[in-house]
């Protein structure tokens, strides 16, 4: 507001330099004019004497101020022909500049002026004003260059003053559009004076005629925008005014100086209401342009970082908006409301980040749900890290106001579970501590960092830990002045798991080492204090701390020996020599202790693999891994053993021998396992990660070449002669010899997972070796991974037999804290003769379980494989304990008994699997081994001996897949064309037979050097299923990582695509496509690999409906990948042809999926070819899934749920008449016995649509939606409750507790869910009412029944279903109150009645012991006149009825 005080001679205001002035021209004023004379003389009459010395004021009556207005009134109401000769006279008198400026003057006696006064006279107003405004303009000069002037000498300025508040306005919409006429005309200074002064000047009722002339000004005059808001905020208007008012304003937002944006921000912000803060925000958004993009470049310049010149106009729009966020919370929620609707990230503007910052500044509720929205976004990749730069680089000051809420918020993500939430956060951290380098907010960073380590939270403290050594890394220099605030980490050391305690030494290590030729002593008493640290730890004898300080003394090593690393951690030393000392320390300190060795041996291998240390150190550590010959291996003389050796009456022989009589070396096994059989633990434990250690030191030293210990891959092993393992032999073995054998495998195991991992990264490198050597080593690791799966398999049946618990080889995090030795074996041999009960029992359980294929093991399809094998089996035994092969001398039972079992090496290891986590891990270069084939060395081209090898390898990269994602496909990624060769050859297998070799396993298990062990066996039959399941689930992992949808992997999708391409052309599936598919592009390679799954499942089901359960599963997953690079791809821009080609392909995609999913869901389980298909629990999990598939990809699931819960599912048979005669649908896999699979899955997905749709209507509340769009919800929605209301009524027939137990549960879940839709029904009561009323009547069939079904389960005290009524009839209750809410509010006349209902059974009966007198028991419970919605009561009930004549005429009814 713009007030008249710049009179004052202490107004600042700049003055333009005066001189003398020119005196204005007088119009002749005639003295003798009788018009004059009669104006003067009435006024003096009144009492006003115009005759005073020359430039006073008139002299007027001190008696009473309101005389001169009364007295001149009453003469012109008396006599009206004075008015004209009055006002002449005054116009003539006032020609004069000295009489105008006399008139304009207040007087001293009550301070005001004579014109005021004439004001002040109805019948006189209009005219004064008029003549007044006409003299206005002859002055605009003065005003305009003088600006020195006074108020007491501005003639304009004065005339202005006389129309301030004025007690009444004669003529208002004349003097307004008068007043406007003159404002139009004035000068730009004037004019900021007068609409400053119009919400004093005019009345109420001239806005109409003063809103279009500011809009003029504003249009003509941008300067005038602060007076123009600074009027409208102060004028009275009515709400369409006000919007007009509103909407002028924001016209200005485009056009409008950034040094006014606050003052227009704040008539905006104040205006808002509930009506228009919508449209508010929408055009702040869109036209507040107050932090610019940051170019990149200039923030790659340290120099400028953070010195631009804070804006005061940006930081002035921030304190706006924050006040009125702070002053209205209807703001907040519109800003929150708005911002949760942007789900793409070109949405979001940088003021989005302001707003929100802003919003959690003030704290309570809106501060989490700021935290909650942001998380959201970072999740869903919405809000992009760009924003949050844009706002912190080069903005200090503006962010150092906030720099509370930054943090908080980033603090926030930093505890979040999800990766990107975390990843963001650490970027935030970054960007604040580079930007502010003052010591108090780097402070505040690392105390919130540190606190987040402490917290015990994995994934905080490992994010934290990141945030740290990236600040370390980059910043070290900067660090070091402020690292005693980060001293605290070393106290939660204990609590930290290995890779976090890596990151605690490299955060030191950095800072040890951040400057070279800096003299800075606290530099070097970091230094001093980590290697006095690690030191400790090391010699602890407390192996946690043992832990700790290997960790450590690797990660000092790492930095101290980097060939490129500066500075050094101490004075006395150099770094090489300092870390050869900790080499020797923690060698020496773990000679005795065989699990910190194997840890130092791995982090050191680990260590040499990834970085490039310097040679004095590389030497060193070669010599001591060279003493590995020595220690475990045996020379040989032509291949064979020099002498025989028994150890402990066990004969040892050399198995595997790939190189013959060439070897000149042995593993010696036996041996050391006899000798050291009394140690605990035996040095054979540091054996595969010593060799490991000894192949990273040959690659570093010889060009990645292995060819120094190329003789280790072939050469044999001495192990327990196989003799051993026949029936009599093991029998008669004692303890000790058993766990001689024992060991001795379970060492040789891991040997062989070793060399795998060492020389598979030779297969794969061409630069060093021969193509030629390339294929003789393929070769021989295929035969070591023969060795291996016979190994693991003879290993798996002796654990069935003896329980044993195997020694560790392979680090894990447990191994440190709880044992202070390894784990001591327990072995519990069978007693000789009878078998305990007990353990008969245990054998027939295991027999019985299915294996984690989804398979049954049966021993029919063993004994077949027997029979082929031409070993003779006993079927049946007395025990009833699983068959043996039936030695060909003749054994009793008792002896039989202790017989090694029958070993199929195409099942998984059971036991073994128990136990894997002890093993030493197959890395990802050995699954290289799929890419080749050793049908070259194999008796004929039979791919069925080698089905196992792959099939081993697939398990492992399976069980990989779930733990690490992009890593290891980047690593397997040559071998998906392998993925299509060994599907085609598991179908091939699946669709021709198993007709094979019958003595092709034998040849290539001889030829690999596995010894002949009659009951080691490969089942045909399920092997090509296996092998088929194991690549579909690998294909639908990798489908499923989210990192491979992103730019830098599509060539990896890519691949992946091409691998499963169909052989024939498939232009004419996709020809009723349009636009026609482009060969070669992701969306036609995404039809090609589902069309390559569709044309081999229907062959498949033929054989196992499981495995083509398993192809539909991967089906999904392709179309649900083609949805999820669409969205990430070009989900935000719809205009790019290849989202338009994405958005076609899905439909058909998904329509051709439901086909093949209702193909499944018909299929005659009867014409599988085997016998593994019958219907048993087994697939009550997979019908469920084809079922969910089927209503997803249908054309329109609510239609489809309809149909099989009101057509389908009541012609299956209750348990009571089991007559399935009575079906006549299509869907063979409906049985009774699946039947409560397919109620669930109907439930499970009515309710998961529920949910979708109420998403959806959300956003749809507001009355002005689209009226197609609401109707369109409402009949979906009203689908959905007849299918919830049909699935009840499915209780009355069947009467199994487990269906009414989720009839109750979902139809719980289902109300639930509908409440929340509540708030888009009765916003669209008024124009929906019929149906919306339909709708709630069509839900009281089922809650009634609901209410029914809990009744007779707490007399009948069913616990399945009691424990879930206490919620859904909280839920019911809830439902009541809503109804009645919504009816009462909208609607008129007697419509909602609280009534008594009777209690009735299932079958509409009314219970005997409740029939009410006064009732009429004859009316239908389904009468669709009125609504009975039942209460949380039993005999409580609302009825709800059209009108109230129809209530009345059915009080009678329930």
């Amino acid at each position: 507001m713009v007030f008249l005080q710049r009179s004052n001679a202490s107004n600042p205001r700049k003055r333009a330099a005066t001189g003398p002035q020119p005196v204005p021209r007088q119009a002749p004023c005639n003295p003798d004019d009788p018009l004059v004379d009669a104006m003067t003389s009435l006024l003096a009459e009144a009492g006003c004497t115009l005759r005073v010395p020359r430039g006073a004021p008139p002299s007027l009556s001190p008696d009473d101020p309101h005389r001169i207005p009364r007295h001149l009134e009453h003469r012109f109401c008396s006599d009206p022909a004075l008015v004209p000769s009055f006002l002449s006279g005054f116009n003539s008198y006032i020609q004069s500049q000295s009489d105008l400026h006399r008139v304009l003057l207040p007087t001293s006696q009550n301070n005001r002026s004579l014109a005021r006064i004439l004001l002040s006279v109805p019948a006189i107003q209009p005219q004064i004003q008029q003549m007044l405004l006409e003299k206005l303009p002859e002055h605009f000069n003065d005003t305009s260059t003088q600006e020195s002037l006074s108020l007491k000498d501005d003639v304009a300025r004065l005339i202005i003053s006389q129309f301030r508040w004025l007690d009444f306005l004669v003529d208002p919409t004349g003097f307004a559009e008068k007043l406007m006429e003159v404002l139009s005309v004035a000068p730009s200074r004037m004019k900021r004076e007068i609409v400053g002064l119009l919400p004093e000047i005019l009345g109420d009722q001239c806005h109409c005629t003063v809103l279009p002339a500011l809009e003029g000004l504003l249009n003509e005059d941008s300067e005038l925008v602060v007076p123009v808001l600074d009027a409208l905020s102060d004028l009275n208007l009515d709400e369409e005014l006000q919007e007009q008012a509103i909407t002028i304003a924001i016209s200005c937002l485009r056009t409008i100086d950034l040094e006014h944006m606050p003052h227009l921000l704040r008539f905006l912000l104040l205006s808002a209401n509930q009506t228009n803060v919508r449209r508010i925000i929408l055009q702040i958004r869109d036209h507040l342009k107050f932090t610019g993009p940051t170019d990149p470049s200039s923030l790659r310049n340290k120099k400028l970082k953070g010195k631009c010149a804070v804006n005061s106009t940006d930081a002035a729009i921030l304190d706006t908006l924050r006040s009125n966020l702070r002053f209205k919370n209807i703001l907040c929620e519109a800003i929150l409301r708005e911002l949760k609707l942007i789900d793409k990230p070109q949405y979001h503007k940088a003021i989005d980040v302001w707003f929100l910052i802003l919003i959690h500044s003030i704290g309570g509720t809106l501060q989490r749900s700021v935290e909650k929205m942001l998380k959201k976004k970072v999740v869903r990749e919405c809000l992009q890290v760009a924003l949050f730069d844009q706002c912190i680089h080069s903005h200090r000051e503006l962010v150092k106001d906030h720099f509370a809420s930054f943090l908080s918020v980033t603090e926030h993500l930093l505890s979040c579970k999800e990766d990107k939430a975390r990843d963001f956060a650490i970027h935030l951290f970054m960007a604040l501590f580079e930007e502010f380098c003052d010591i108090y907010s780097r402070q505040e960073i690392l105390g919130i960092l540190v606190t987040h380590i402490g917290s015990g939270v994995s994934l905080e403290v490992c994010s934290a830990l990141d945030t740290m050594v990236l600040l370390t890394s980059k910043h070290s220099e900067e660090f070091v002045p402020i690292s005693s605030h980060i001293n605290g980490i070393l106290d939660y050391l204990e609590g930290f798991c290995e890779d976090n305690l890596r990151k605690v030494y490299d955060i030191f290590c950095h800072l040890a080492l951040c400057c070279k030729s800096t003299k800075d002593t606290g530099t070097s008493s970091i230094g001093n204090e980590l290697l006095m640290i690690v030191r400790k730890q090391v010699n602890n004898p407390d192996k946690k701390y043992r832990k700790m300080g290997i960790i450590g003394t690797l990660r000092v090593v790492r930095a101290l020996g980097d060939a490129h690393s500066s500075g050094n951690f101490s004075s006395q030393k150099s770094n090489s020599e300092e870390a050869l000392e900790l080499l020797r320390m923690a060698i020496n300190s773990c000679k005795t202790d065989v699990l910190p060795l194997i840890l130092l041996y791995d982090e050191l291998s680990a260590l040499l693999g990834r970085e490039s240390l310097q040679s004095t150190i590389l030497d060193w550590i070669g010599i001591h891994a060279g003493e590995f010959e020595s220690l475990f291996l045996a020379d040989l003389e032509e291949g064979q053993l020099t002498s025989k050796h028994i150890s402990d009456g066990i004969e040892g022989e050399l198995w595997m021998n790939l190189d013959g009589d060439l070897s000149p070396v042995c593993l010696n096994i036996l041996p050391i396992v006899a000798s050291s059989l009394e140690q605990n633990p035996s040095s054979l434990q540091v054996l595969p990660s010593q060799f490991t250690l000894l192949s990273v030191v040959e690659r570093s030293t010889n060009q990645g070449s292995l060819g120094g210990i190329d003789a280790l891959l072939g050469c044999p092993l001495h192990l327990p002669s196989p003799k051993c393992l026949d029936g009599v032999n093991w029998r008669k073995l004692s303890e000790k010899q058993r766990k001689i054998v024992f060991l001795s495998f379970y060492y040789a195991i891991n040997w062989i997972r070793e060399l795998l991992n060492a020389f598979s990264s030779q297969v794969g490198m061409v630069d060093f070796i021969t193509q030629k050597t390339k294929n003789e080593m393929a070769a021989k690791l295929l035969k070591r991974l023969r060795n291996l799966i016979l190994l693991e398999g003879l290993l798996d049946r002796i654990l069935q037999s003896d329980s044993l618990t195997l020694p560790e080889l392979s680090y894990s995090s447990g191994n440190f804290h709880s044992r202070g030795r390894s784990k001591s074996f327990n072995l519990n041999p069978r007693k000789r003769g009878r078998k305990p009960k007990s353990q008969n029992n245990k054998e027939k359980e295991v027999s019985d379980t299915p294996n984690p294929e989804g398979m049954y093991l049966k021993q029919p399809t063993i004994m077949d494989a027997f029979k082929k094998a031409g070993v003779s089996v006993s079927q049946e035994l007395p025990n009833g304990s699983s068959p043996r092969v039936a030695s060909s001398n003749a054994c009793s039972p008792e002896l039989e008994a202790e017989e090694i079992e029958i070993v199929d090496l195409s099942m998984v290891p059971v036991q073994l699997e128990l136990q894997r986590c002890n093993f030493r891990p197959l890395l990802g270069g050995s699954f290289s081994l799929l890419a080749f084939s050793e049908t070259c060395s194999s008796c004929c081209s039979d791919p069925l001996a080698e089905l196992p090898l792959y099939l081993y390898l697939l398990r492992d990269l399976n069980i990989k897949l779930e733990k690490t994602q992009c890593e290891l496909l980047i690593s397997i990624r040559p071998l998906f064309g392998s993925f299509r060769r060994l599907v085609n050859n598991a179908f091939a297998m699946l669709r021709d037979g198993y007709e094979s070799c019958p003595d092709h396993w034998q040849s290539t298990s001889t030829s690999s050097g596995n010894p002949e062990i009659p009951y080691v066996v490969v089942s045909k039959l399920p092997i090509a299923s296996f092998l088929f399941k194991e690549v579909l689930h690998c294909y639908r992992k990798m489908l499923s990582f989210p990192d491979i949808y992103l730019q830098t992997n599509l060539p990896i999708l890519r691949e992946m695509l091409e691998s499963l391409q169909p052989t024939e052309d498939v232009g004419l599936i996709f020809s009723e496509i349009q636009p026609s598919r482009i060969l070669g592009n992701l969306d036609y390679l995404y039809g090609g690999t589902y069309i390559f799954l569709e044309t081999i499942i229907d062959e498949v089901c033929s054989h196992s409906y499981l495995l083509a359960s398993e192809i539909i599963e991967t089906m999904q997953s392709v179309v649900s990948s083609v949805s999820t690079l669409a969205e990430k791809q070009f989900g935000g821009n719809e205009k790019n042809m290849n989202a338009d080609c994405f958005q076609n392909i899905l439909p058909f995609l998904r329509k051709r999926l439901g086909e093949s999913a209702h193909k499944l869901l018909s299929y005659d389980l009867s014409n599988c070819k085997n016998g593994e298909d019958t219907l048993q629990n087994k697939h009550g999990d997979v019908i469920q899934k084809i079922l969910r598939i089927y209503l997803q990809n249908c054309e329109s699931t609510s239609d489809l749920l309809d149909h099989l819960a009101a057509s389908v599912l009541p012609q299956v048979p209750s348990g009571k008449t089991m007559d399935t005669q009575e079906m006549h649908h299509e869907f063979q896999t409906l049985s009774p016995s699946m039947f409560l699979t397919w109620y669930r899955s109907l439930h499970e997905e009515n309710h998961g649509t529920l949910v979708k749709m109420v998403k959806e209507m959300i956003p749809k509340t507001r009355a002005n939606s689209n009226g197609e769009a609401v109707k369109g919800l409402l009949e979906e929605l009203h689908k959905l409750v007849n299918v919830l209301v049909s699935l009840v009524n499915i209780c009355r027939v069947h009467d199994k507790v487990a269906v009414h137990a989720m009839a109750v549960k979902y139809g719980g879940r289902f109300v639930d869910t509908f409440l929340k839709a509540f708030g888009f029904l009765k916003s669209h009561f008024e124009n929906n009412s019929n149906k919306i009323i339909e709708m709630v009547k069509g839900l009281q069939k089922a809650t009634r029944l609901i209410q029914t079904i809990c009744s007779e389960a707490k007399g009948s005290k069913r616990t399945m279903i009691t424990t879930k009524i206490p919620a859904t009839k909280k839920t019911l209750e809830r439902l009541l109150f809503e109804v009645k809410a919504l009816l009462h509010n909208n609607t008129t006349g007697r419509t909602f009645e609280l009534g008594m209902l009777k209690h009735k059974d299932l079958n509409g009966q009314v219970v005997s012991s409740q029939v009410y007198s006064n009732g009429d028991d004859d009316n239908d419970d389904d009468n669709d006149d009125h609504l009975e919605l039942d209460a949380i009561n039993e005999e409580d009930g609302m009825e709800v009825d059209q009108d109230a004549n129809d209530y009345n005429s059915n009080q009678g009814d329930d």
